[in-house]
């Protein structure tokens, strides 16, 4: 029988219809009302919407992503270890300003807890597409120095 302490443990969640939800390496797909469900038990679990596929997987902060992920679904840091290190080494090198949340991520893998390396990561992906956004702007530049919204000499 169930106790209060137990279901204070336990994860409530609601979904939409036709939402995803992953639990452990099962992933449950609901009908067409919506439902709330009680998970009790210590099991990896992700929705639908922080779930990075890896055809999504493009950029080198949504693979780390993805890696951290397939951590936390595989409860196996090891199997994935080598390949979260040469992933996080190659962002430091390409972007060293991103230490300060690298150095987040790295810190809760090694204490295990993946599951907030994983959301401290979508950090990450925001200040990659932060930078990306300023890449892009400046290449729109126009050779001569302008932005292409000074009027034009007559």
């Amino acid at each position: 029988m169930l106790t209060s302490k137990d279901l204070a443990l336990a994860l409530k969640v609601e979904l939409k219809p036709n939402e995803k939800i992953v639990v452990g390496s099962v992933v449950i797909r609901n009908g067409d009302t919506r439902a709330r469900l009680v998970i009790e038990g210590d099991a990896a679990i992700l929705r639908e919407r922080d779930i990075i596929g890896a055809s999504e997987a493009e950029s080198p902060a949504k693979r780390i992503y993805f890696v951290l992920q397939l951590m936390y679904l595989d409860k196996d840091v090891v199997a994935h270890k080598n390949a979260f290190i040469e992933l996080i080494d190659a962002f430091m090198q390409a972007v060293p300003s991103a230490w300060p949340i690298i150095s987040k991520i790295t810190d809760h893998v090694i204490s295990g807890d993946i599951y907030r390396a994983i959301k401290t990561t979508r950090t990450l992906i925001e200040y990659e597409e932060e930078l990306l956004k300023h890449e892009l702007r400046d290449e729109c530049i126009s050779k001569d120095g302008t932005n292409g919204t000074e009027p034009k000499a007559a």
